[in-house]
Parts: structure tokens; C-alpha cells; sequence
């Protein structure tokens, strides 16, 4: 029986469709490459061969070496490769974005750019947090005051619910070591989830900077999106860490978080939270297909195809 490595390399019309592809592939602890057009993973366990076209998204974890043929047969057929922690609750670098589209990246800088369709996407990010909560109507300063309320309200139920003494929110930005030891798990855990949230941004090829709550940072968006799951996940878990035990509570809780993520399949989450934020009546992903295509803007927004000269007066 013939490997996947051992097949004749295909065409870029053969490839599967981008709504095909297993969205987010993580790998770590073993050794990355290329045998045709699959990637082959070597761990202790053997070697697995991997169709580069059937990954969207490859998140590289600790203890992974990846040679230049495969990061190559990855590019090739347009998978998104982004170096994270485990199960990606830290963010070091990516490659390219999963889509060649930019149509996601467009509707962010369009709702961005006005007044209104910001305060509009504020307002959604609400709701998808607190969805027994109608913020219609809310300017952005109720919508902050009715944030800040429901996470102390959070934090006095999480704190009541594990038996934790709870003072309030104390955290000194570059003294992890000051803070009593629930504070601790949930900066910790709020750092997995900037590290989660900015996976995921980069790999659709979105602005981390164009945030809608946040603003003013390189990473206005990835805290946007980071937050939408802060009461949900990252803070019900920290408080389950601090109460377990106050020892090494950073990474307790970073590994809780891990397990957590995985088994909600958060990444997956995320991605369809993003696009029901820009792209609001879309119920499927942008990318249906593989298409390297390039347009021009011309009047009225009409798109026009792009390798054409357009000068009427000129004869070729």
C-alpha cells in the first residue's frame, strides 16, 4: 500500500477546498518534515504523514523542529503556521495567514474606520459575553460600566463558589510576585488567552491592532477578543487553580487553561466568533475555496480584474 508521502504531487486545482481542511493541527515534541506534498511528524510514537492540503492552520508547540522543505510544501498550498506555547496559550511569531482572501481584514478596517459600525461591533462583543443582557442603545460608557460590573460580580461568585478570601483586583504590571495567589492565576490566564486570541487573529489574517473596545495598542483586537471568554473560561479556571493550591500557581493555572481550551475546541470558537463580528449573516467561513486572485477597485466599489490595462486611449 502506497503512503500519502509516496503519491504524485497534485495540482493547485486538485487541492481541497479551504472549508475542507481540519482548521487548527497542533503538534509539538517531535521533528517536522517534508515527504512529497505531506509533512511527515516524527515523535517517539513513529512517523505520521500528514496531506499539507488538509491543514488549515499549524500550530507549532514546544519541543518542535521544523525543516525548510516543509515549511515550503506548507506555503505551497497555503497553510497558516503560527509558533505558539502549549496548546497555544502563548503567541511567539507566525508565517501567512490562513486565507488568501482579504475579505475579512477588509471588513474589520471598514466597521473600524466608521463611528457608528464600531460602536455597533462594541456592543455585539457585549452581548456575545453576556447574552442575557440587550446593551442596543448602550453608549460606550455604559457598555464599560456594565463590563466592569458583571466581572466583579464574576469574581465575588468564583471567589464564593471555591471558598477563596477575595479583596478585590491587585496587579502591579512587572511584579507577578506581589499579588495574592487567586491575582496571580488570573493574569496568568488572561496572558494564555491574549496568547490564544492572537493565534487566531494572525491565522485569519485580521489587524491585531484595529480593536473595537480596546484601542490605541498594537494589540487592541487580540485583547477584544481575548475578553469575550475572561468570565466564561479564564476566570472560573484561575480561581480553580488559586484554591487548589497557592504554589506555582502561574503555571497550574496555564495548564488548566490548556486543558480547558481543548476541550471546548476554543480555537474553533473563536475563529466562528470573529467572522459573525465582521461578517454578521455569514454562517460559513469566508474561504470556501483556495483562489490566488487579485482585483482592482474602481468607481463605486465595483472590483475589476487586474492584469488589464485600462487606458482607453492607448492601443496595444
Amino acid at each position: 500500500m502506497t503512503t500519502v508521502g509516496r503519491r504524485p504531487a497534485g495540482s493547485p486545482r486538485q487541492l481541497p477546498r479551504a472549508a475542507d481542511r481540519a482548521g487548527f493541527v497542533y503538534l509539538e515534541r517531535c521533528t517536522i518534515h517534508r515527504d512529497a506534498n505531506a509533512i511527515t511528524v516524527e515523535d517517539a510514537e513513529g512517523t505520521t504523514h500528514i496531506p499539507s492540503a488538509t491543514i488549515g492552520t499549524l500550530l507549532l508547540g514546544p519541543g518542535t523542529r521544523i525543516t525548510h522543505q516543509a515549511i515550503s510544501v506548507l506555503g505551497e498550498t497555503g497553510a497558516g503556521v503560527v509558533w505558539v506555547g502549549e496548546h497555544g496559550v502563548r503567541y511567539y511569531a507566525a508565517g501567512r495567514a490562513l486565507s488568501r482572501s482579504a475579505a475579512l481584514a477588509e471588513a474589520q478596517a471598514s466597521c473600524w474606520a466608521n463611528r457608528r459600525t464600531r460602536l455597533e461591533i462594541a456592543r455585539a462583543m457585549y452581548q456575545l459575553r453576556f447574552p442575557d443582557e440587550d446593551p442596543s442603545g448602550c453608549t460606550r460608557q455604559e457598555l464599560l460600566g456594565r463590563e466592569g460590573r458583571r466581572v466583579k460580580d464574576c469574581y465575588r461568585a468564583q471567589a464564593q463558589r471555591t471558598g477563596l478570601t477575595w479583596h478585590g483586583r491587585r496587579y502591579t504590571p512587572g511584579d507577578f510576585a506581589s499579588s495574592d495567589p487567586a491575582n496571580q492565576a488570573i493574569t496568568a490566564a488572561a496572558q494564555a488567552m491574549y496568547g490564544v486570541a492572537h493565534a487566531v487573529v494572525t491565522a485569519l489574517g485580521c489587524s491585531p491592532a484595529l480593536g473595537f473596545v480596546h484601542s490605541g495598542h498594537e494589540l487592541s483586537f487580540v485583547l477584544d477578543i481575548a475578553d469575550l471568554y475572561k468570565t466564561e473560561v479564564g476566570i472560573p479556571v484561575a480561581f480553580d487553580a488559586a484554591a487548589t493550591s497557592p504554589e506555582d500557581v502561574g503555571a497550574r493555572t496555564r495548564r488548566a487553561l490548556r486543558d480547558r481550551i481543548h476541550e471546548l475546541r476554543l480555537l474553533d470558537r473563536v475563529v466562528a466568533d470573529i467572522h459573525r463580528l465582521l461578517l454578521p449573516g455569514k454562517a460559513t467561513p469566508v474561504v470556501t475555496e483556495e483562489r490566488d486572485e487579485v482585483t482592482l477597485l474602481s468607481d463605486r466599489d465595483r472590483q475589476v480584474s487586474a492584469g488589464v490595462n485600462y487606458d482607453l486611449e492607448t492601443s496595444w
